[in-house]
């Protein structure tokens, strides 16, 4: 949301007459927060009962995909989607009516079920202007140009499981200023190299047998909060 500002994207839309929005599932007063708190520059418009998502899927510009299961959500209290959360979506509409452009995610393991990466600004803002110039509706992209690299589902499960200190894989939580958990996956990172360190002392002092048979018993303990997280998110084909 950020890279807008960050970009000097939210500059050149503004210049060019246009205005740029954030839309969330959460009631107005924790987009307030976030507007507040992330400092985006642009306003940040709750929509909790989903009268926007409606409105923009009857008008036929754009039908985004929301969860009405909260799954890793449950963890903070303090988060609010009364009729699910949204998945990431960009949609420009053009004063006449007519859609500029129209990404939407569908939660799926390659983009960590909606965590993964978003169209990169200056990429939106350049299919944008040039959809200026043309009579018809932008079609739906399918293959945006992303702000970053997703990381595989594998590797992703790797950082969930280190957050979960490699017993049960932990979804990481939604924070807010004044948690006392503000972890990064990139610093689960570092105990993926411990825990990988642990294990090769292990191998060079301990009997293979008793190796292998711990082995087992952390695989055995290890393998239904696998199971559990691997349901939490979601694999859902893409119907555009």
């Amino acid at each position: 949301m950020r890279s807008y500002v960050k970009s000097g994207v939210l500059e050149e839309i503004r210049a060019a007459g246009g205005e740029l929005f954030a839309i969330t599932s959460e009631p107005q007063t924790l987009a307030t927060e976030a507007e507040v708190e992330w400092q985006t520059g642009y306003p940040v418009i709750g929509d909790p009962h989903h009268e926007i998502r409606k409105a923009c899927k009857e008008r036929g510009w754009l039908d985004v995909f929301y969860n009405e299961n909260y799954g890793h959500l449950r963890n903070r209290p303090w988060a609010s989607h009364p009729k699910g959360y949204y998945q990431p979506a960009v949609l420009a509409v053009h004063k006449s009516g007519r859609i500029l452009y129209r990404w939407r995610d569908v939660p799926k393991y390659s983009t960590m079920s909606g965590a993964g990466a978003r169209p990169e600004a200056a990429y939106t803002w350049k299919k944008i202007h040039a959809a200026m110039h043309s009579v018809e509706d932008a079609a739906p992209d399918r293959e945006p140009v992303l702000g970053a690299e997703n990381v595989s589902w594998p590797r992703f499960l790797l950082i969930l499981t280190a957050h979960g200190w490699f017993l049960r894989p932990k979804a990481f939580p939604l924070s807010r200023a004044g948690d006392p958990e503000r972890v990064s996956p990139r610093a689960m990172l570092k105990r993926v190299y411990g825990f990988l360190a642990l294990w090769l002392v292990l191998l060079l002092v301990m009997p293979i047998a008793w190796f292998g048979a711990a082995v087992a018993l952390w695989l055995a303990v290890l393998t239904p909060g696998l199971i559990e997280i691997h349901r939490q998110f979601q694999n859902e084909p893409d119907p555009y």
